[in-house]
Order: C-alpha cells, then sequence, then structure tokens
C-alpha cells in the first residue's frame, strides 16, 4: 500500500487528538482566555516540552554510564540488571562488597568495585573512582541490601530484636540507598539528566511478616526515600522512581519462599531477570514522564484480596 499524504485528507489522522499539532497554539480554555498570565504559563511550558512527537521514547541508553549495586550473585537482580543496561548500550559499572565482583565483571564485559555501601567515606571513594574510570554516573540502581552468609537477615520479633542489629538491616536496605544517591545525584543535575532506581520490596510498603519488623521499616524507607528524592531533583531533568519485588527464585530463595512463589495469582515466584526489566525500563528515556512512583512485580500477590478454592 502506497500512502500519499495529498490523498489522506479525508481519512482519520493516527495523531492523539489530545496532542496539539506542531507549530500549532492550542485552543485557550475558559480559565485561560479570562486569565493572560495562565495563557502565557501554558505557552512556556509547551515551548519546553517541545512537540510530544518527538519525545525520547527509545529504551536505548547508549553511552550512559550506569552503576549497579549490590550485584555480586550470577543469579541476582543485579546481576540481571546489570546485564540488562550492558545489552541496552549503557556502560555499566557494578559493585559489592566483596572481591567477587570481578568476576562477575568479566562475565559481563563491565567495570567492577568493591565497597561497603554502609560506609560514607567508602562511597565517596567509589564515586571518584566511577568518575575517573567512566565518567559521571548517569544511571544509578540501588539494589545493594539483601541479605548474605557473612551478614544474614535478621528473623525476630520487635521484642527480641537487639538495637545494633536493628541499625544493621535499616543501614543495609535503607542507608545504602541514600548514600549512593547523594553522592551520585549532583553530577546528574549538573548534566540536566539522570534516572535513580531503587529496589523497594512488598514487605514495608504493601505487605509485612512476622520477625521481619526491621526489613519492611527499612523498605518502607526506601519509597519514602525515592518520593522525596524526586521532587527535589524533578527541576533537574533527575527521575527517582523504586521498584518492589515480591517472591523472586534465587539460589538463595528457601522452600518457604518458594512455596509462597507457588501461591500467587501467577502461580510461581519471578525471575530476576523480569524484575531487571521494569528496572530498566524506568532507566531509559521512555520513562521521561515517570518519577516518584513504585512499581510492584509480584505476580499479582498484592491486589489479590483473598485465596478462593
Amino acid at each position: 500500500m502506497v500512502f500519499d499524504a495529498r490523498s489522506s485528507s479525508g481519512s482519520r489522522s493516527r495523531r492523539d487528538a489530545t496532542r496539539p499539532a506542531a507549530g500549532r497554539r492550542p485552543r485557550a480554555s475558559s480559565a485561560e482566555a479570562a486569565d493572560p498570565a495562565l495563557t502565557e504559563a501554558s505557552e512556556s511550558a509547551l515551548a519546553e516540552a517541545g512537540d510530544p512527537d518527538e519525545a525520547p521514547v527509545t529504551l536505548r541508553l547508549d553511552g550512559k554510564v550506569a552503576l549497579v549495586t549490590g550485584a555480586g550473585s550470577p543469579d541476582g537482580i543485579g546481576y540481571a540488571t546489570a546485564r540488562r543496561l550492558r545489552d541496552l548500550g549503557a556502560r555499566v559499572a557494578i559493585v559489592s562488597t566483596t572481591r567477587r565482583i570481578h568476576e562477575r565483571a568479566a562475565e559481563l564485559g563491565v567495570t567492577g568495585f568493591v565497597a561497603d555501601l554502609t560506609d560514607e567515606a567508602e562511597v565517596g571513594a567509589l564515586a571518584d573512582a566511577i568518575v575517573d574510570q567512566l565518567g559521571d554516573v548517569e544511571v544509578l540502581v540501588n539494589n545493594a541490601g539483601l541479605a548474605s552468609r557473612a551478614s544474614p537477615e535478621v528473623l525476630r520479633p520487635v521484642s527480641q530484636l537487639t538495637y545494633d542489629e536493628w541499625k544493621s538491616e535499616i543501614d543495609r536496605n535503607l542507608s545504602t540507598a541514600f548514600l549512593c544517591s547523594r553522592a551520585f545525584q549532583g553530577g546528574m543535575a549538573e548534566q540536566g539528566w539522570g534516572r535513580i532506581v531503587n529496589l523497594a520490596a512488598t514487605a514495608g510498603p504493601v505487605n509485612a511478616l512476622p520477625t521481619e519488623a526491621a526489613y519492611a521499616a527499612a523498605k518502607a524507607g526506601v519509597v519514602g526515600l525515592t518520593r522525596a528524592l524526586a521532587m527535589e531533583l524533578v527541576a533537574d531533568g533527575v527521575n527517582v522512581n523504586c521498584v518492589a519485588p515480591g517472591t523472586i527464585y534465587t539460589a538463595a530463595s528457601t522452600v518457604t519462599e518458594i512455596k509462597q512463589g507457588l501461591g500467587t495469582p501467577i502461580g510461581r515466584p519471578g525471575a530476576p531477570d523480569e524484575v531487571a526489566a521494569a528496572i530498566a525500563f524506568l532507566c531509559s528515556p521512555a520513562a521521561s514522564y515517570i518519577t516518584g512512583q513504585m512499581l510492584v512485580v509480584d505476580g499479582g500477590n498484592s491486589v489479590r484480596e483473598a485465596e478462593f478454592r
């Protein structure tokens, strides 16, 4: 079929009717007509936004420097995210607390760094090292926070939880996101473009389990940090969002967690790459009008009110 613009005047346009045509002044609303200042403000906003049809809808991140924290496990969310961002063209750096990160970096063909992200000085040194080797970070994924063999998750009711255990969970799951966001947001703001994606969880913002008060509090705090930071950076072209996974199957999953995944409406636990896909979208230029949001990836589990048999 040959398309001829001259013979298509009678056909229906595929342009969204709610969007003004390029170069055409939109019709003023009654409020704008009554207030010339409002009309001027509207025209200024349209001029800044440009033609919506020319908006950057690509998922590509060619040439952008991306940092993914907590990517030491080859079957974890951080590793899957780093792989996706690499495939989208980003120059990726990954970091974890142990030297195994260099093995992961070699597998992915990216750059690895070792740092304790609960330590303010080490985060500062990490930021300097990444800028020296790769340039300013434009995409930050705060994934660090999961427990490890060296630092297992604390599972105790509040009545038995020590203050040191409480602080450990808060530092690991919330302070890491705060310190890294603070370290890299300035460079993004100076460039006028950036993406920060924090890893929350359904535990805390959506639901909770007994013995996980510290973890739930930290992840709820991640959502609060995300929203506050989004409002602080919105004028600088930096979008901040978070992803809240439910039960995700990894090598570290317990039998109980796997059973929980089988009980979701979809009928299985999620995969790290499914979470990574959501993260990668929020990192992309295509997510330019999304900020301060929490995207739940849990197989519909948080939606179901009750399980009927």
